[in-house]
């Protein structure tokens, strides 16, 4: 519970159906015209959600999207109360993998209340950001959203950064002299982005429409800015990460060709090696022919000079080979 002229806060943990959450709900009943309350819920069985919407008029199918999760980001108003889902995620640089979970704020006149699925959770850090900036909290339930969409929105560009760092070892190392093939990372990362860009790009027309949307009338005038600067970071986010899945299918391009080249030197290698062993196997091929009037067969110097022969044109292939890099 908050106090938005002083910035005082009283934090009260529970689990329904104890005593201290019944005590907790009945000061969420009482509270006056300068406060508000912020309930946070995590991975919430339904019981507890069935309760709370009880308590704070929420509509059935809006307490039914933060029961199940897995929602794409978007706005919806029930009432005097605006729902707002969104994707929370984090990049895990050892894995090459993306974590994702869901979070929904339903933000009421004196209530806000957040459902987080997954095992992101960014309430705890704006929460903190919050207790910290006490002129934030005059701005009532609308403080809390700002604080959640800021936190994610800013896991958002923390997790662009470090897939941008992955990349360019990628990059590197496809356009090394090794013969490595990275085709099967290179997939891995781009199926990780997608993800990544399936929860940054559906949250940039959110955004915006907190801003200018059907309600923006509505808001404190003074969260306007604060929430343009969110929208101005997950903008950026999102061309960051639209930029990374093109590089991603160029770096993949790239990878293809450099297999198609090591493919290419190594049938001329082969294709070499068998035009120099054809020279012998020519030669031969023409004595083992089994006729019986062969005049350099019974030649003291036919051996020799056919292994001479044999050795020159070998000799010569192989130089000429060599001489235009396809040994």
């Amino acid at each position: 519970m908050y106090e938005q002229d002083s910035g005082r806060s009283e934090h009260r943990e529970c689990e329904l159906p104890d005593d201290a959450c019944q005590s907790a709900l009945k000061r969420l009943r009482d509270l006056s015209d300068g406060e508000f309350a912020w309930i946070r819920l995590t991975d919430p069985a339904e019981g507890e959600l069935v309760q709370l919407t009880e308590e704070l008029g929420l509509h059935p199918l809006a307490v039914e999207d933060a029961m199940h999760g897995q929602q794409r980001p978007k706005r919806e108003r029930f009432g005097d109360v605006l729902a707002v889902a969104l994707k929370t995620l984090r990049y895990v640089e050892e894995e090459t993998a993306v974590e994702t979970g869901d979070i929904m704020i339903f933000a009421g006149p004196h209530s806000v209340l957040t459902v987080s699925h997954g095992p992101i959770d960014p309430c705890a850090e704006a929460a903190r950001r919050l207790d910290a900036d006490p002129d934030m909290l005059r701005l009532g339930p609308w403080a809390v959203l700002h604080a959640v969409l800021d936190v994610a929105v800013d896991a958002y560009s923390d997790a662009a950064r470090t897939v941008r760092a992955t990349l360019n070892r990628l990059e590197d190392e496809v356009f090394s002299t090794s013969r490595v093939d990275h085709t099967q990372s290179i997939y891995s990362l781009k199926r990780e982005v997608r993800e990544f860009r399936d929860a940054v790009q559906p949250l940039v027309p959110v955004v915006q429409s907190l801003l200018s949307g059907p309600g923006a009338k509505e808001q404190p005038p003074k969260i306007a800015p604060y929430l343009r600067d969110v929208a101005d970071h997950l903008h950026r986010t999102d061309i960051e990460v639209r930029t990374l899945d093109e590089l991603l299918d160029s770096v993949l391009g790239a990878q293809q060709a450099r297999v198609g080249t090591w493919q290419n030197d190594d049938m001329r290698r082969i294709s070499a090696w068998a035009a120099i062993f054809a020279i012998p196997t020519m030669v031969a091929g023409v004595y083992g022919m089994n006729f019986e009037h062969m005049p350099e067969l019974g030649w003291t110097y036919g051996y020799p000079l056919a292994v001479g022969l044999m050795a020159l044109a070998s000799g010569a292939l192989y130089r000429a080979f060599r001489r235009n890099g396809w040994l």
